[in-house]
This record gives C-alpha cells, structure tokens and sequence, in this order.
C-alpha cells in the first residue's frame, strides 16, 4: 500500500503541475504562446526532479504506465504489482487534473478540445517516450543517483525539441483530455498519442538493453 500511494500521489502531483502550471501560464503570458510554453515547462522538469528524488525510494517512482511496463518486462515487478501500479497511476492523474481544476476555480469536469493530431505529432510521442526510456535505463546503468535529474532535464527539453511537447506517458495523455485548458489534449487524439508512446517504450528497451548491457570486450 505504500508503494502505491506513492505512485498516485506522484501522480497526481505530476499532473497537477502540469496543467496548473499551464493555466497559470496562459493566463499570464499574454497571448503569447511561446512564453506559456516556458511557463508550462520549467515546473513540469523541476517537479519530476523533486517527485522522482523522494517517491523513489519507495516505490521507483514510474509515474507512468510504459515505464512500469518496461520494469514489469525486466523482471524488476511482478505482474500483479504492476497492474496495481498502472490503475493507481490513472487514478492519480485524473485526480491531480481536477485539483488543478479547482486550484483555479475552474469546472471540475471537462472534456479537452484542444487537437493535437497528424503524423509528426504522433511520431513526436514515439521519440519522446524512446528517450525517455533510453535516459532511465541509462541512467540506472551507469549512475542511479542523477535519473531523477536526468529524467527532469530530458522532459524539459523534451517539451520543446518535439511536435507534441512530449506526453510520452499514457496515464498523462489520458488525464490532460480531461482538461480543456492550455496542457489538453482532445480525447479523439488521445489514443494514437497512446499507441506512439507504447510502440517508442518498447523500442527504447530494446536499445537501452542492448546498449546498457555489459558485455565482454
């Protein structure tokens, strides 16, 4: 039970940076898109760094369903850990949608219609969650102490290097097209964005195996 309330209040934490930072941003920028991004980004990559360094110990602090899928795969969780670890983590993220919902005394309740659609939007979510996966497998293999930094930087970088401004998490993807808000995304987009990100987090295991596996000279 520990482990997984640390997943879904990591979770809902997450999220609710997300989206809250994003309506903050809007709401602020002026119309000025580019500097809502900035103000979207920047809490996003500090709030990973701080949700990954103290929720680690305890649970790994995956966050995201692909991830727990690369360590079910692994054999680091057990399969029935690992569903548990995805529903509190869907949970979570819904729940830290509607608290940034009512942190800004929005609807609760609301349906995305934000279109994030065509290829290169969906090719953006196959590179982001490839990377991502990539900087946690490396990480781990080559200095466990800096992934919740490293994880931090890659997505902070990631927003702004890819199309889709990197989801590369399906618990993510499903929460924001429930936020018709600057972070949303519409539910019809949703699930392309999901198949992307499951399809880059297989690839990226297979890479990150072959590359972080020690193998003799």
């Amino acid at each position: 039970m520990q482990r997984l309330l640390a997943e879904a209040l990591g979770t809902a934490l997450l999220l609710a940076t997300i989206v809250g930072s994003g309506i903050m941003a809007k709401n602020l920028s002026g119309g000025n898109d580019a500097i809502a991004l900035l103000g979207n980004t920047i809490p996003t990559g500090a709030m990973l760094v701080v949700l990954i360094t103290i929720f680690g110990p305890i649970s790994g602090a995956h966050f995201n369903p692909v991830v727990t899928g690369v360590f079910w795969w692994r054999g680091d969780i057990n399969r029935r850990e690992s569903a548990a670890f995805i529903a509190v983590q869907i949970i979570g993220a819904i729940l830290g949608v509607w608290a940034a919902h009512a942190m800004f005394d929005q609807d609760i309740l609301q349906i995305s219609l934000k279109t994030r659609s065509g290829t290169g939007q969906r090719f953006s979510e196959f590179i982001a969650t490839f990377g991502l996966i990539l900087v946690i497998l490396g990480g781990l293999r080559h200095k466990p102490a800096a992934v919740p930094t490293l994880v931090g930087l890659y997505i902070t970088a990631a927003y702004w290097f890819t199309a889709s401004t990197s989801f590369a998490n399906p618990a993510v993807t499903l929460a924001r097209s429930l936020s018709n808000t600057f972070a949303g995304i519409a539910p019809e987009n949703a699930p392309m964005f999901i198949v992307a990100q499951c399809i880059g987090a297989a690839v990226g295991l297979v890479a990150g195996n072959y590359l972080f596996t020690p193998r003799p000279r």
